[in-house]
């Protein structure tokens, strides 16, 4: 099988890491990079031994496939040509900056037979993979992810910029259909929201509660989710999980809390995470996400599967982004 001939557009932060996977990915050729900088452009195609080019309206060598990693605002303006020549394109994350785009990109793709697969990462956490399996019948959802102001992604405010991931999983794993939202947020470095909170409410009765922040002085990225017969709590920084479940004994009725008398609270406490809980840690390796992620899209294209972040996943979390900035900017022009 010939070597799948890629292209990189836009080689910043995050850009320059695709660069460097799609080099080191077996039987893919990095054949073009893509940045109007020329500074940075010219030495990542040196450096990975691609051709450099300022716009993709330049682009003189065949591809067989695009990853789109420049600013949200330009995320239609680049995809949308790509697609339509039948180009397979990874398109990061926030899939656009408005559902229209988004729900336009869908349809260019399946006009085209192209894939469009979108950026989420995350999904490709190892811990979220293992726990994953565990999560079924969620009914609540709590996530966290807070940051130090990175000084990029400014273009949009924090909703698309981080929570965006938490809002793919939790639509992920809740597997329902979203019936009501409340959000608020506050600009602080930013013209856009810099820190957001948002409740959830789906018609299977799970409830999700996401907080997110780029003005915070610590890094935390962590989801808990709570189901009738287990809790887990996921680190994804740490790379860890918890998963805790009722115990054999206590899931038969065998043992009760008011089977302690109340001059034995210290043993009661102690038997909660012995006798009444079963707890099991999980520890991951240090596979790298991002790398999963663009062996998984070129698994697809390989393959003709359906991606694991399809576009019609992006568009949906583009769809919750977008209610929860609008209930934002509504609550910030009231005063």
């Amino acid at each position: 099988m010939s070597a799948l001939r890629v292209a990189v557009v836009g080689v910043g932060h995050l850009g320059r890491h695709h660069a460097r996977i799609y080099h080191e990915l077996p039987d893919v050729d990095l054949v073009a990079v893509v940045d109007p900088h020329t500074g940075r452009g010219t030495d990542a195609a040196g450096k990975y031994g691609a051709k450099y080019y300022q716009d993709i309206s330049e682009l003189d060598v065949e591809i067989d496939a695009a990853n789109v990693a420049v600013p949200t605002t330009a995320h239609f303006d680049v995809a949308a040509p790509l697609l339509e020549k039948g180009l397979h394109v990874l398109l990061e994350k926030p899939m656009t900056s408005t559902v229209e785009q988004a729900r336009e990109l869908v349809d260019i793709a399946r006009r085209s037979g192209a894939i469009l697969q979108v950026g989420h990462v995350e999904r490709f956490n190892p811990a979220m993979a293992t726990v994953e399996k565990i999560i079924e019948n969620p009914v609540y959802i709590e996530c966290h992810r807070v940051s130090p102001y990175p000084f990029r992604s400014t273009d949009v405010g924090v909703v698309l910029d981080l929570m965006i991931h938490d809002l793919d999983i939790v639509l992920h794993v809740a597997r329902g259909e979203v019936t009501r939202v409340v959000a608020l947020g506050v600009a602080v470095l930013s013209e856009t929201e810099d820190i957001a909170n948002a409740r959830i409410e789906f018609d299977g009765g799970c409830v999700a509660n996401l907080t997110a922040s780029r003005v915070s002085a610590k890094q935390e990225r962590t989801i808990r989710v709570f189901q009738h017969d287990a809790y887990v709590s996921l680190d994804y920084a740490k790379r860890r999980a918890a998963i805790y479940r009722p115990s054999p004994d206590f899931a038969a009725k065998r043992l009760k809390l008011r089977d302690f008398p109340p001059d034995q609270i210290e043993k009661a406490q102690a038997a909660i995470f012995g006798e009444l809980l079963d707890v099991k840690h999980i520890q991951m390796g240090d596979e790298e996400p991002l790398k999963a992620e663009l062996a998984s899209f070129v698994d697809c294209i390989r393959n003709a599967r359906r991606p694991v972040v399809s576009g019609e996943d992006g568009c949906r979390a583009v769809a919750v982004a977008t209610e929860i900035t609008s209930q934002i900017r509504n609550r910030t022009a009231q005063g």
